[in-house]
């Protein structure tokens, strides 16, 4: 082991007495995702440490690993003033720059220089061995220097973790996928802060192809590489959601369809231990997306709900699926069955007492329960699994 990789907590660090709790499991988690790499892992309440052999594989894979602040690749050498220097000069003799800046953290207080002079003495030294300039503003370069009880740390560039808490500290929450834009957004910001995710998807063939299933298996299998453990439980709907097209008026198909998706949602994430229900809902985007739409359809269920992105506009949910790889597998043309059944002027303002009305009208429990006594449940969502399913 000839490489060494530096992990910066981030938020973490706001933890106090629960530090460490945040800190194992984010351990636990990278060595899930690194279980096929050669590596050793150590780790404090300030930094986590990996000396492997092929850091820069290393460092691209916990680029998905939500929790990390910074990922560093760096060298230690021990901490005196001269070996300190003999490093420096050696990592950027390897480095194009005309101007840098030197930044000292002084951990170890037995270190009797300061950072500030540190900084001065290490800037000298460089100038007098390299064409260059010192500029505190804008360099080219920064070289950081760690001075801390276990050694000095010395980087030049810092990769941007994705911050967040570790995957899994909040407990387990069953996401409400489609094929659209938002939902895999929403699952993506709730996994950011800690929530692990089961995933429920509603199906309805004929009237839904294997193409609308196959393209959300996959967005399941692109969020699930910042997880490693998600699994999509495959509702079929058809029966239910024929039911509502014939009894209900059309106006209120939507605004029904959804109030039966949550009591599928309730019930299945109470059986599978999950502590809240998550969907991609954003205030007035559709119809049965208006504070009253939400208010009457959110009306059958006590169970905690949270929607990542209700406060977000389109564009910014754009701007993200493109960020996280899920925007070009959202936008194929295969409908789901929230859009199959779409009424031409679905009601924006629904009446509670209606909606009653319009489900006693038919044995929607009996069919709730088929629902989920038929669910199917798709495992191992390796992205490499899924790279041609569409």
């Amino acid at each position: 082991m000839d490489e060494l990789i530096l992990i910066k907590y981030g938020e973490l660090t706001t933890k106090k007495a629960n530090r460490g709790m945040f800190i194992k499991l984010l351990a636990n988690n990278i060595k899930n995702l690194l279980k096929d790499e050669e590596y050793n892992i150590r780790f404090d309440r300030v930094r986590m440490y990996i000396e492997c052999k092929n850091a820069k594989k290393i460092a691209s894979k916990l680029k998905l690993v939500f929790g990390i602040h910074g990922i560093v690749i760096c060298n230690k050498v021990n901490t005196n003033v001269e070996d300190i220097k003999l490093k420096v000069l050696e990592l950027l003799k390897n480095e194009d720059f005309n101007t840098f800046k030197v930044i000292t953290k002084r951990a170890n207080k037995n270190f009797e220089i300061h950072s500030m002079d540190f900084n001065n003495i290490i800037g000298g030294f460089i100038l007098k061995n390299i064409d260059c300039k010192v500029d505190v503003k804008n360099p080219d370069i920064k070289v950081y220097i760690e001075i801390r009880n276990e050694g000095t740390f010395i980087y030049t560039n810092e990769i941007e973790g994705l911050g967040g808490y570790p995957v899994g500290i909040q407990g387990k929450g069953m996401l409400m996928l489609s094929g659209g834009i938002d939902s895999p957004v929403a699952g993506y910001l709730a996994l950011k802060r800690g929530v692990d995710l089961e995933c429920l998807y509603f199906e309805s063939p004929p009237h839904t192809s294997i193409e609308a299933k196959n393209k959300v298996i996959k967005l399941a299998s692109i969020i699930n590489n910042y997880s490693g453990n998600i699994k999509v439980n495959v509702v079929p709907f058809t029966k239910l959601q024929e039911a509502i097209y014939k009894s209900v008026p059309d106006s209120y198909v939507i605004t029904i369809m959804r109030r039966m998706m949550y009591r599928i949602a309730e019930k299945m994430a109470i059986k599978n231990k999950c502590k809240v229900i998550i969907n991609g809902e954003s205030i007035g985007q559709v119809a049965s997306q208006t504070l009253t739409s939400m208010l009457v359809i959110n009306s059958v269920t006590n169970f905690p709900v949270i929607r990542p992105v209700c406060c977000m506009d389109k564009l910014e949910i754009i701007s993200l699926a493109k960020d996280i790889g899920t925007y070009d597998v959202s936008i194929l043309p295969y409908e789901d069955c929230c859009t199959i059944f779409l009424p031409t002027h679905p009601i924006i303002n629904p009446n509670l007492d209606k909606c009653i009305k319009y489900e006693s009208s038919f044995d929607y429990e009996k069919l709730i329960d088929e629902c989920i006594d038929n669910i199917s449940i798709i495992t191992n969502l390796n992205q490499n699994n899924f790279d041609d399913l569409l």
